[in-house]
């Protein structure tokens, strides 16, 4: 169900790692038409926390990409990278809870334990063993002013953790069995996707998150965090993933599906909404 008009704030938050494709251009339209219907207003997010993929031309392009394709935000743009002491105090808080402990396994470690399954294929982020937690209630060390080791919060396995999607319908997951403890901040000291999003959507008083069907699973770990950080919860809606012509989801690699490419092919702002209104 969307926000009443009064309330309803949406946002598009694009990285600024590669250029835009239509996949993107799809989804951030479904976010607009539904902040237009219900009366809301609709804020643009750079999601620039990535440093090694990140560049300013890819900044600049973004911004030439939505304004071409007529998309309207609220004004000015907010930067993720601008974020950090929010992030930071988020971090502390969860520190002071006890809810996160320091982790020094390697992503190969995960993926060779006995036992541990895998969430979701190579994109996915493999269930964390459980055999590889510190002791519930074991002292944490500090945190330092520079965090040189990965930070994970520990899910409540068994919990079943619900939400209804506003494009796909009832969503569940267990946590310790569909996702597992998950990064919330990275030993290059820079927070998770996880963290900064949540943070940042609580910031800037989000009442639906509109996104790609990608992150589902995302979702889950994100009401852990919403739950835990004292924030209230967005709602959601996932979009189906537009693919190729060989059936994999759009990603920017995709050069010829890119809206630069494709308005210097001589396409349209209209006939490309045209063919999202009808996909």
């Amino acid at each position: 169900m969307v926000p009443s008009p009064s309330t309803y704030r949406g946002r598009l938050a694009p990285s600024p790692t590669g250029l835009l494709h239509l996949g993107h251009a799809r989804t951030f339209w479904i976010a607009a038409e539904r902040a237009r219907r219900a009366g809301g207003k609709l804020f643009l997010r750079n999601d620039d926390l990535d440093a090694i993929r990140f560049r300013l031309d890819f900044v600049a392009a973004m911004l030439e990409d939505l304004r071409w394709l007529g998309f309207v935000w609220e004004e000015p743009m907010v930067s993720q990278s601008e974020h950090r002491a929010l992030y930071r105090a988020a971090l502390e808080k969860l520190h002071a809870s006890g809810l996160i402990y320091p982790c020094t396994r390697s992503r190969r470690d995960v993926i060779e334990a006995a036992g541990a399954p895998h969430e979701g294929g190579a994109n996915d982020e493999p269930v964390y063993p459980p055999q590889f937690r510190p002791p519930a209630g074991a002292p944490l060390p500090p945190l330092g002013e520079k965090i040189t080791v990965n930070w994970r919060i520990r899910v409540p396995d068994g919990e079943t953790l619900a939400f209804n999607d506003g494009g796909l319908g009832p969503q569940q997951a267990v946590a310790g069995r569909d996702f597992g403890d998950f990064l919330v901040w990275r030993k290059d000291d820079v927070p998770s996707y996880q963290l900064a999003c949540v943070v940042d959507d609580a910031a800037m008083d989000i009442t639906e998150v509109v996104r790609g069907a990608d992150l589902v699973k995302s979702t889950f770990r994100q009401l852990l965090l919403f739950r835990a950080l004292g924030h209230a919860t967005p709602e959601f809606h996932h979009c189906p993933l537009m693919l190729d012509d060989r059936g994999e989801r759009l990603a920017k690699r995709h050069d010829a599906l890119s809206l630069r490419a494709m308005r210097e092919s001589g396409l349209t702002p209209a006939e490309i909404i045209r063919g999202f209104a009808h996909s």
